[in-house]
């Protein structure tokens, strides 16, 4: 009885669904190109036995699941947003109206729908959302009817405050509809969120509450008067804290999934609800994925591990964070299967899954659980009304792009020197500087790695027809530095700045050695020596900040990125920062700076001196430079120039000793304090480096 009873119901599983037509939109295509995860197994009894259990008795719930949206409003033809994979072949996906429409699709004919996002609906890349403070994107998920969304580790790229007050509750700052708070597309000013954002495992560090409600509960009607409660718990990946672009270390805690995903599992039930779903801001693989978005090839990755080990009382788990495509069936811990999927990223998939619910246990019946990831294809009409949004703010963002907020007197570029400076990145680090200083516990200094710097700020106009010559536009600067990861300001002692300097040099597998520079900010000159060998090139005596030598005993504050502070550009010792404060996103940092600046001259590049390569014409044209910059005035000058002719004088007649004697006097002279009022700080700690440097050479 027990073998026939299992056949008749799968039997009855399959006509239930054939009748059902596959969940209404795609019909076709799911038919043809997608999978229901397997028929699933109940897990729990209650009061209603299988034996009396009518399928026209049970509530059906459909929950529609995105994740990873990260704005992206338009419908793109890259392989990377606009495509994505099935056995067939690519097909044509995105879009936010073309998603809108899938979606009134989907819940046609459904009495119980719930919409909802597992994670990092915005801080992407689209220049016009980005650029307007991620507001488009809130305005498309409040027109599509979005009930709740767990916060994903880009949530706060920002702070919680910024989450919190201007996401959710449309708290203005700056300029209204020039820094937040923007006009959306029907003239209304942002107001924030409808939905409200979830995570049961997000802190705060000082006061170790909970930044936000740990779950939702939702009722739907039962079909005889009353409410079947539906509890949905969410979850933030752990890596946010310390991750790249969310770095929050001293701000915001991470508890582990599993521990947050039981401890609220077993609150909601003793709390009487029995059904009860996962979100969960991480995510998985399969080998499946890039021929398969609703396969479960051997699965592999954190949001598996958890599918195995959380509680059986949760009936569906929901993942994100990897911008994987998957739809599979993991046992829980008592070895009953449950539905385990992720739906893409920048809105190319759906994730949908319809439970049946007891009406008298108000538990979910595992066994008639189905799953399937849904293409957002362009065969459907797109909504109107959100392409009259998207097409709203791709106007307003090719407005932003045109808006002047600088002037240059030359090009600002990446092309470094053979030293390893370039105009592009000494300014980007001076850019940090500026943010740097405005921590309460100050930077000394910055250093910036290349990997920030995106493209070039030419002096010639560009194509926009707002563009003229040396005119910096909004657009050009924010394509030329940054990729939305927040400025750092931490301690390191003076021993670690030296070994992260000598990480500039790096040993390959075949012996040869790599060179990856680090730009400085204009307060700081030093000197290495490649002609020594690794972990031994930089002379502390020869790293000035603000004219000082290096103390390796000191402690000092740096100006950083978070991308290079968590060791992800190869510099190691970055990673034994303490104190850490986030002082501004690189954007907007890189913005404020040119704006305050006005006019950016391209410095110099002489903030770095190569003992190899230094000579006695580089010494001479850096001080004409500065003699005629007037960071060098009279009578120093003189005296400066006759000093290194009598000292090259010397060394051309192999009288090593005088030229350096020469070279010594030149350098007394620069520190003189009688002269300190005819030379900027700057112009003596370049000559007395570059000095230093040419004696060393000549030792």
């Amino acid at each position: 009885m027990k073998q026939m009873r299992k056949h008749l119901l799968l039997l009855l599983v399959f006509v239930l669904l054939v009748g059902n037509g596959l969940m209404g939109s795609l019909e076709a295509f799911a038919s043809t190109h997608a999978r229901q995860s397997p028929v699933l197994t109940h897990t729990e009894g209650g009061p209603s036995s299988k034996e009396e259990l009518n399928h026209e008795d049970l509530v059906e719930l459909q929950i529609l699941g995105l994740t990873d949206f990260h704005g992206y409003l338009k419908a793109l033809n890259d392989k990377n947003n606009g495509q994505i994979n099935s056995p067939d072949g690519p097909i044509t996906v995105g879009g936010a109206a073309y998603m809108a429409t899938h979606l009134r699709n989907l819940k046609a004919g459904k009495e119980n729908s719930i919409l909802f996002s597992a994670g990092d609906d915005f801080s992407g890349w689209p220049f016009e959302v980005a650029a307007h403070r991620e507001e488009p994107t809130i305005e498309f998920l409040n027109a599509i009817g979005l009930d709740f969304s767990v916060a994903g580790n880009h949530e706060f790229d920002v702070s919680s405050d910024f989450l919190k007050n201007h996401i959710m509750n449309g708290k203005c700052f700056g300029v209204i509809n020039e820094d937040s708070c923007f006009n959306d597309s029907t003239g209304q000013r942002f107001q924030g969120a409808d939905y409200e954002y979830i995570s049961a495992n997000v802190r705060e560090a000082d006061s170790g509450n909970l930044v936000l409600k740990p779950y939702v509960i939702k009722q739907i009607p039962d079909g005889k008067g009353n409410t079947i409660p539906v509890g949905f718990i969410g979850l933030t990946t752990p890596t946010t804290v310390e991750g790249s672009t969310s770095f929050q270390v001293g701000a915001l805690t991470n508890d582990p999934l599993l521990e947050s995903a039981n401890k609220y599992a077993k609150v909601l039930k003793e709390m009487g609800i029995k059904t009860i779903i996962a979100v969960v801001h991480e995510g998985g693989s399969t080998k499946s994925d890039a021929i398969d978005f609703n396969g479960c090839d051997r699965p592999f990755g954190p949001i598996f591990d958890f599918a195995k080990q959380a509680s059986a009382e949760i009936d569906a788990i929901i993942g994100g964070h990897w911008h994987a495509k998957f739809n599979c069936s993991i046992d829980d811990p008592e070895g009953n299967p449950r539905p385990v999927i992720e739906g893409a990223n920048h809105g190319r998939l759906i994730s949908e899954i319809n439970l049946s619910i007891d009406p008298v246990s108000k538990d979910v019946v595992r066994e008639m659980s189905r799953s399937l990831n849904h293409p957002v294809t362009r065969d459907v009409p797109a909504d109107p009304v959100i392409s009259k949004m998207v097409a709203y703010w791709d106007d307003k963002g090719k407005e932003r792009w045109a808006k002047p907020i600088a002037r240059q007197t030359d090009d600002l570029t990446r092309a470094r020197n053979d030293k390893g400076e370039s105009t592009l990145a000494n300014v980007a680090a001076d850019a940090h500087l500026a943010a740097g200083k405005k921590a309460a516990n100050p930077a000394d200094f910055a250093l910036t790695a290349a990997s920030p710097l995106r493209g070039d700020l030419l002096y010639n106009k560009g194509k926009n027809p707002a563009d003229s010559d040396g005119q910096i536009l909004f657009g050009e600067q924010w394509h030329a530095h940054g990729y939305a990861n927040p400025v750092l300001v931490v301690t390191f002692k003076g021993q670690q700045i030296k070994e992260i300097l000598e990480e500039q040099w790096r040993l390959k597998p075949d012996g040869s050695v790599s060179f990856h520079p680090l730009a400085v900010s204009q307060n700081v000159h030093y000197t290495y020596n490649v002609d020594k060998e690794l972990n031994h090139r930089i002379n502390p005596d020869y790293f000035l900040i603000n004219g000082e030598p290096l103390d390796l005993e000191r402690t000092y504050r740096v100006a950083a990125l978070a991308y290079i502070v968590i060791g992800a550009d190869g510099y190691e010792t970055f990673k034994e920062y303490r104190d850490p404060v986030r002082v501004g996103g690189d954007y907007w940092v890189f913005l404020d700076y040119l704006k305050n600046q006005k006019v950016i001259e391209p410095p110099a590049l002489h903030r770095v001196t190569s003992t190899t390569l230094i000579t006695m014409n580089e010494i001479q044209n850096v001080l004409n430079h500065y003699v005629n910059s007037g960071d060098v005035e009279k009578p120093l000058d003189k005296g400066l120039s006759s000093r290194l002719k009598m000292a090259e004088h010397h060394f051309n007649q192999n009288s090593e000793d005088k030229a350096i004697k020469e070279l010594e006097k030149f350098i007394t002279y620069v520190d003189k304090r009688s002269m300190q009022r005819f030379i900027s700080q700057e112009a003596h700690d370049v000559l007395e480096v570059k000095a230093r440097a040419l004696m060393e050479k000549w030792l």
